[in-house]
């Protein structure tokens, strides 16, 4: 075969390539079943734009929410509803406000530098109302990470013998749970990957499959707009 045509064809093949990788980015959202929250923001005397996220993490999603009713997931509330949407539309240069209300035990952490919470104000959160500069790594549950923000927190888990812990979501708050809360503010406009790094997956290898790599579910975008 000449070179030139081996040259066409190498680069028919990379153009092949990038359209099919584009599409698949482009979908990514609409494939993996997420459709977009968009929060109500209200205005601080300042003028920026506030935003209140309140999250539940689940060891279960339930038959109602998705059909693999035993992954685990993030879900949102909207409108006094828990949904599983992991595609957050959220204004630039906001304060936004996050409470999770976690219902799973805990996992462990594999890399402890992720317990320390970082990229937030004051570089702490509360749990269950009390300041934390740092998580126990193997009290750990789930993460909530935006790395291209530098933001990282471990999320501990409920204790094995506590009572009246969750079944399927959504979970009602007189279940066992954790409450986590922190303030981060939004940067330039951009599409920012967030997801959890616990290995939370069972059934799956290392922890790391399924809804762990699943829009939707363990991980999702957040859509800063100006």
């Amino acid at each position: 075969m000449r070179p030139g045509v081996k040259l066409l064809l190498v680069a028919a093949a990379l153009t092949a390539a990038g359209v099919v990788i584009g599409f698949y980015v482009s979908n990514l959202t609409s494939l993996a079943g997420s459709p977009t929250y968009t929060p109500p923001v209200a205005n601080a005397s300042s003028g920026h734009p506030v935003v209140n996220l309140q999250i539940q993490t689940v060891a279960a999603v339930g038959p109602k929410l998705s059909p693999n009713p035993d992954w685990v997931s993030y879900l949102i509330k909207n409108n006094g509803q828990w949904q599983r949407k992991t595609v957050w539309d959220l204004p630039a240069h906001a304060t936004v406000h996050v409470t999770i209300y976690n219902f799973d035990g805990a996992s462990g952490l594999r890399n402890p530098y992720l317990a320390r919470p970082q990229g937030m104000v004051g570089n702490q959160i509360l749990v269950d109302g009390k300041p934390t500069q740092a998580v126990d790594p193997n009290e750990a549950s789930h993460t909530f990470a935006v790395p291209a923000l530098g933001l990282i927190l471990a999320i501990p888990g409920v204790a094995d013998e506590a009572k009246d812990q969750c079944g399927y979501a959504p979970c009602p708050m007189s279940n066992a749970h954790r409450t986590i809360q922190f303030t981060f503010h939004t940067t330039t406009p951009g599409h920012y990957r967030w997801q959890c790094f616990v290995p939370c997956a069972a059934g799956w290898i290392d922890g790391f499959g399924g809804p762990m790599q699943t829009i939707g579910y363990m991980d999702g975008f957040l859509n800063v707009k100006a």
